[in-house]
């Protein structure tokens, strides 16, 4: 198994995509968007102590916590309140309904509370509103001020909703796009992964970057894909710069060593420049509030 010095770099290790869940249901009530919570969130609950303890036995420097969607929707309380509490190594990513005619004031609230992006929530494993779209016009006030402001947006979608965040990325040109686990490509097929060409066709956006999760890891080997191969081409195609790590725990089984350790198998390949950004340098670059990399 890797350990932490097999990355051979001497730079933090962020994980740019985990969760944390409160053990306190009377401060912090669920409010699961789409009206279900998700399984993951019932059967293996991580609180910010935890997550502290998991992310000091795995090795990981720092950690952006998403908001749990499918646990509180857009009640962002209990990331803001792990965030204020370890700012030295939480940064935190909110939920917010774009459409909504007040977004923008709820944008500023939560950024004035110390979260450094936002998330805007599509679809998912535990729920998905077909009846929403992402290039609302309605959401259109918000994503000139996320734009103008350079707040790091992430976007929850699969790959059917592609066409979607096209269109917002060519009309906000300058906005600062994260895709939450590349969208869940179909990968069974292999190299030169031609299912998964809608994802590929985006690396012209160069405002557009990918979170490379524990889903991309792991399904990057069925069939005839290889890890190695899914590493080489989102790499090639997108550049390492764009690309960050993320680990999606506790959402996906498995301990954030065990995350980690299949996440450094997978980009076992790739140079040691291209895991150094994969790993530390996007995420540093998307969220100052990281710190230096010293």
């Amino acid at each position: 198994m890797f350990k932490k010095c097999d990355l051979s770099m001497h730079l933090p290790i962020v994980d740019l995509h985990s969760h944390v869940i409160a053990d306190d249901a009377a401060r912090y009530p669920l409010a699961p968007m789409g009206g279900k919570q998700s399984d993951w969130s019932k059967e293996r609950p991580i609180n910010g102590s935890a997550m502290l303890a998991a992310m000091q036995q795995a090795g990981v420097a720092k950690s952006v916590l998403v908001q749990a969607s499918t646990c509180y929707g857009h009640d962002n309380r209990y990331v803001q309140d792990s965030v204020a509490a370890h700012p030295d190594v939480f940064a935190g990513v909110f939920s917010v309904d774009m459409m909504a005619a007040d977004a923008i004031v709820h944008i500023q609230k939560w950024m004035e509370a110390g979260l450094s992006g936002a998330r805007v929530f599509i679809a998912g494993h535990t729920a998905a509103d077909h009846s929403v779209r992402l290039d609302d016009p309605q959401a259109f006030e918000a994503w000139d001020y996320i734009q103008a402001q350079r707040i790091p947006m992430c976007v929850q979608l699969r790959a059917d909703g592609l066409p979607q965040l096209e269109t917002l990325l060519n009309r906000f040109p300058k906005a600062v796009v994260l895709l939450d686990h590349f969208a869940r490509p179909q990968l069974e097929a292999g190299a030169p992964f031609a299912e998964a060409q809608a994802l590929f066709a985006l690396a012209r956006y160069e405002n557009l970057h990918f979170k490379f999760t524990t889903h991309n890891v792991r399904e990057s080997k069925s069939g005839q894909s290889t890890q190695s191969q899914f590493a080489r081409q989102v790499v090639d195609t997108f550049g390492a710069h764009r690309i960050a790590w993320g680990s999606n725990f506790p959402a996906s089984a498995g301990s954030l060593q065990d995350h980690l350790n299949e996440a450094l198998q997978a980009t076992a390949a790739l140079t040691s420049t291209e895991r150094e950004w994969i790993f530390s340098r996007t995420a540093h670059a998307l969220y100052p509030r990281l710190g230096s990399l010293a």
